[in-house]
Order: C-alpha cells, then sequence, then structure tokens
C-alpha cells in the first residue's frame, strides 16, 4: 500500500526535475488519457496491501508519467524513531511510466488500470494540480495508515478535482478495518499475529473509509459523475498470480509448538520466561500508545492479555512471595477473562485464542504454586 524508495536507482530518482516546472504551465493534448493505476500484493512488508498511482499519458506532448503517493526514504535520519512515532515525512513523486512498469514486471506485481472519463478541463485540472503538490511543500505529508497513504491522498486529490465526494466506498462498509485487512497477511503468519496484537481500537471501526487500493478499483467500478462511469472498465497492463511463500517458521505450526512447549514443561523457569516476554510486549503496547502519533496504536486493549502486571507477578515469584504471586495470579487471570470476553466477535479472536489458553493454564499452574494450604484441624 505504501511505497518505499523503490529498489532500482533508476526507479528511485524523481522524473526530471525540469518536468515540473515545464507540466505546470503544460495544456494536455485532446489524446491525454488520465488513469487510475491499481497495483497487485507483493511479499515485502510496503507490498503486503498493493498500490495506487495516477497515470497520465499524453502522445500529444510525448510523456507518459505516473503520480505516487507514499514515498519515503530510508536515509532520513532517526528513520526507525521517526516511524514509529508517526511524523515521518512522507510525499509525492512522478516517475516516467516505462520505468514503473519495469518495476513491477520485476516484482511480478499485476497492474490494472481504470481510465477516467472525464472532460478536458478537469483532466487539465487534475493535471495541474498533481504538479503543483509536487512544486510546493504540500508534496510531503505526514502518513496516517488509514486516513492518509497512497490510496486515500489519490481519492482526495481526484475528489477535490471533481468538487465533491463522489469517489465513496461502495463495498465491506459493514466490516472493521482489522476484518478487511486480516486477509491481506496470507502467507505471513506474524506479520498477520503481530498487527493483530499492535493495533488498538481504531481499527475495529468500521471501514467507512476507501484506504486499500483494491477497495479504490472496485469503488471506480460502481462509480458515476454527471450521470455516466467515473471510469472505463478496468484494462490489466501486467498480470501474475501472487504466490504465496512458504517458510518452516513463519506459520501457525511453530506458534503452537513454542504455546505447547510452554504448557507441557511444567516448569517454574519457563512459566517466568513466557510472562516476562507478555510483559515487555504490554510495556511496549503502553509505551507507544502514549509516544506514537499513529491513532491505530493508541487504546490498544490487547495490553489486557499482555499486561504489564505480570512482570510484577514474576518478580514477586522471584523473591518468593507467595501470598502476593498467588494475588497477582489471580488479578492477571481476571484481566484474561475479561479480555477473551471482549474478543470473541474481534477478527483476530481465533489467531490470539491459542495464547489466551496457554496465558490462561499457566496463570491457573502458578496460583495453584503459591495458594497458602489450608490447615486442617483434627
Amino acid at each position: 500500500m505504501k511505497t518505499v524508495l523503490f529498489k532500482k536507482a533508476l526507479f528511485i530518482v524523481l522524473f526530471l526535475s525540469s518536468f515540473i516546472g515545464f507540466s505546470q504551465s503544460l495544456a494536455l493534448s485532446k489524446d491525454a488519457k488520465i488513469s487510475i493505476l491499481t497495483c497487485g500484493l507483493g511479499n515485502e512488508t510496503y507490498s503486503y496491501f498493493g498500490h495506487t498511482g495516477i497515470r497520465v499519458s499524453d502522445p500529444g506532448n510525448n510523456f507518459d508519467v505516473v503520480y505516487n503517493y507514499g514515498t519515503f526514504d530510508f536515509r532520513t535520519p532517526n528513520f526507525v524513531l521517526k516511524f514509529a512515532k508517526g511524523d515521518l515525512q512522507y510525499f509525492a513523486t512522478v516517475h516516467s511510466y516505462p520505468e514503473f512498469f519495469e518495476e513491477y514486471t520485476y516484482e511480478k506485481r499485476s497492474i490494472y488500470e481504470q481510465e477516467l472519463l472525464i472532460s478536458q478541463d478537469l483532466k487539465q485540472k487534475l493535471f495541474d494540480q498533481l504538479n503543483a503538490v509536487l512544486a510546493s511543500d504540500e508534496r510531503y505529508y505526514t502518513y496516517k495508515f488509514i486516513d492518509k497513504n497512497c490510496t486515500s491522498m489519490v481519492v482526495d486529490v481526484v475528489n477535490k478535482t471533481l468538487g465533491g465526494d463522489v469517489i465513496v466506498k461502495t463495498e465491506d462498509t459493514d466490516k472493521t478495518y482489522r476484518s478487511i485487512l486480516f486477509p491481506y497477511f496470507d502467507g505471513h503468519f506474524y506479520d498477520q499475529l503481530g498487527t493483530s496484537i499492535i493495533f488498538g481500537t481504531k481499527v475495529d471501526q468500521m471501514g467507512t473509509r476507501i484506504f486499500l487500493p483494491f477497495e479504490l478499483k472496485n469503488s471506480l467500478d460502481k462509480t458515476n459523475f454527471q450521470n455516466k462511469p467515473l471510469a472505463a472498465k478496468s484494462k490489466t497492463l501486467l498480470e501474475f498470480t501472487k504466490e504465496t511463500p512458504s517458510s518452516w517458521w513463519n506459520n501457525i505450526f511453530t506458534y503452537l509448538f513454542i504455546l505447547l512447549f510452554v504448557i507441557f514443561a511444567r516448569d517454574k523457569t519457563v512459566d517466568k520466561i513466557y510472562f516476562t516476554i507478555l510483559s515487555l510486549i504490554g510495556i511496549f503496547f503502553v509505551v507507544m500508545g502514549f509516544y506514537s502519533f499513529h491513532q491505530e496504536l493508541a487504546m490498544n486493549y490487547n495490553v489486557l492479555l499482555f499486561s504489564p502486571l505480570l512482570l510484577v507477578l514474576v518478580l514477586l515469584s522471584i523473591f518468593k512471595n507467595k501470598l502476593w504471586t498467588y494475588r497477582f495470579s489471580l488479578i492477571n487471570f481476571v484481566l484474561l477473562i475479561i479480555y477473551f470476553l471482549f474478543l470473541i466477535n474481534k477478527a483476530h479472536f481465533f489467531i490470539t485464542l491459542p495464547l489466551i489458553i496457554t496465558s490462561g493454564i499457566v496463570l491457573v499452574r502458578t496460583a495453584i504454586r503459591n495458594k497458602k494450604p489450608i490447615p486442617i484441624i483434627i
């Protein structure tokens, strides 16, 4: 969904900086076409959801370019911290279409094109607007996973040109963002698990906003403008069948194996390590909830499963405080029950269920170990 500075140097360099200044005053010919490009899913993290671009092809003026939103630079100082915090600056770029096509051929990702059936005046307006963005500070923006990405920005710029909310979401509006995202991680189990537990309440809202490339593609098929279809029927420019990767470790079986080991080991040290890992993940969630500007990470109820209180439980156990170890075992078990009940209707219920069961068993086991025996009076 979001594009990085692409792998090939040829592809990441901006399309002739002089083109921007030239094109601001360039009048499109009557043969010019503007279309939305939807690119297929890939197996790199940045490509799991596909990509959206705007193609402007004008044989009369001898150019064919693609405008992209969502580019960022790995060379940015403090890149990781900025990315995590959510204030990393993304920017719009323009590339020649042959380079764009070559890159997606190399990555074996499909490209679908939908030509916008709009008047010459609106084509010119959209073209001028795209170039004005590239030539100004508007080229830079703060990325938001749902609200500002390569697809939503394209929707916004086209709607602005058309003078209203012409392109709106036409399917899956009764599903949450979390439910919509879940299938995109096919073949990437731990990415699916990780995004399931790191996202908070925002992704449990109904997915009424277009934020994924194929949502835009499908919506364009059903959108009318001035009593006629806004876009022509989708045309396939490049087609590949997505290969689902296989891995000996990145799958549900290693996940279940680790949890079964924790359950059947029946070892105090293993239990402490398990709780420590969960608690540190929970502390990370809490810190990110306050530190990051990404609204998707805020209000993360998954902290009930990855409770920082588990670390207190581990410390009490290390210092052999049986009474409070027992009490904190019960406290965390209650939090686990609350989490279980809250999660039942969520998309990630079944992927987290093995963790819930494992935590429940280990908490009960810890409570039994530290429960003060009741004296028997004879």
